[in-house]
């Protein structure tokens, strides 16, 4: 048979798949699909237009990233993040996030370090982090944070941070207001952690991530202490 002839493979049920979580993830996430919305099969599958199966596989990836929950007697609806979770969330980061710069001092190529410094000089060039008003970064390679935490080249690591926290503290962004607290300090602060990774400095790396990220939490913290009427802002950690 002349390859002409040759009919186009059908496409692998594993890649729908994962093409179905990432759209799924990224409506989520940016609260197209709001919080505490009831998702049905039927209308995921003609809205990304799959099949049940590849979709019921990226709703299970999903529910293990707790950005989806499934309640008994009602279905899979999108998950809530309550601050006191948000808090909980961050004390975790700032345990792992911490090694992970330690790591990543110790790890990172002089390529990935010249790289982290240039994703700097990019953030610098927002307007509304140069008016002090927000500091937003996009997931991915265009996050300080996940550069360092793929920096430390620990797989145990990166699967703990970026497979489920990561999304679930993007998801909290996004669902109240990109107003940031600290901009420019947090700018400051990402710098002090480059120039210790640079430095192959990891000790020093890790207490700078530590002090970075135990700030926000503080943050949190003070907001939902009782009486406090700051409900606008979000870290920008």
């Amino acid at each position: 048979m002349p390859d002409s002839a040759l009919k186009t493979p059908a496409p692998d049920s594993r890649t729908l798949a994962d093409q179905v979580f990432t759209r799924l993830q990224d409506d989520i996430v940016l609260g197209v699909l709001k919080p505490g919305t009831k998702l049905g099969e039927a209308e995921l599958a003609a809205r990304y237009g799959v099949s049940r199966g590849p979709l019921r596989e990226a709703i299970r990836r999903l529910e293990s990233r707790k950005l989806l929950e499934r309640i008994p007697h009602v279905g899979t609806r999108v998950a809530s993040l309550e601050l006191a979770d948000l808090i909980e969330i961050y004390r975790v980061r700032e345990a792992l996030e911490g090694m992970a710069a330690r790591l990543a001092a110790e790890q990172m190529t002089a390529a990935e370090v010249a790289g982290l410094w240039e994703l700097l000089a990019l953030h610098e060039q927002q307007q509304d982090l140069q008016d002090d008003v927000a500091y937003f970064q996009h997931a991915g390679d265009l996050d300080f944070h996940y550069r360092i935490i793929q920096g430390s080249h620990n797989r145990t690591l990166i699967d703990l941070l970026i497979g489920e926290i990561y999304h679930r503290v993007r998801m909290y962004r996004y669902q109240f207001s990109m107003t940031a607290n600290r901009p420019r300090k947090a700018l400051t602060e990402h710098r002090r952690i480059a120039e210790a990774i640079e430095a192959r400095d990891g000790e020093m790396a890790e207490l700078l991530m530590r002090r970075h990220i135990s700030r926000a939490r503080e943050y949190l913290e003070a907001r939902q202490a009782p009486g406090s009427s700051d409900t606008n802002r979000s870290p920008t950690t």
